[in-house]
């Protein structure tokens, strides 16, 4: 599936679901689908820096494809970065870094955030723009 379409299946998924609280659970849930988070990557490198909660994205390159896992000591929070990677796993650099992001505004989600979540969720998508950015500049010196 294409980006895209990944994001439209997240925005009728979420459109499906009128009330907010039946969309965080929905979220809750999407965070407790996430691949156990290794120890080894729990460490203050791998934290996003501007987040209220403490939310560890840990990046790698396989087969010219970026790979991510994450983890959130906030439920929320954890289904937020359940779909970020949701849309951005196992993509190459280009295709993240060209990403127009648009199912978070069409499903709503910052407008029903606090700030400081709002801002959290600002701060991943950046730190996986990075992580893209990083290793496209690796592949492009190999």
């Amino acid at each position: 599936m294409t980006i895209k379409e990944l994001q439209d299946e997240i925005v009728e998924e979420f459109s499906m679901l009128t009330d907010w609280m039946d969309r965080y659970s929905l979220l809750i849930e999407l965070g407790n689908e996430l691949v156990d988070f290794e120890e080894a990557h729990r460490v203050d490198q791998n934290l996003i820096e501007g987040c209220q909660s403490k939310v560890w994205l840990h990046a790698w390159l396989e087969e010219g494809n970026i790979r991510f896992m994450a983890d959130s000591d906030a439920i929320i929070v954890k289904g937020i970065v359940a779909l970020l990677i949701r849309v951005l796993d196992n993509r190459p650099p280009d295709e993240i870094l060209n990403a127009d992001l648009f199912f978070v505004d069409k499903i709503g989600l910052k407008e029903h955030l606090s700030p400081t979540r709002s801002n959290g969720l600002v701060a991943m998508i950046k730190q996986m723009r990075m992580y893209a950015l990083a290793y496209k500049t690796k592949m492009e010196k190999n």
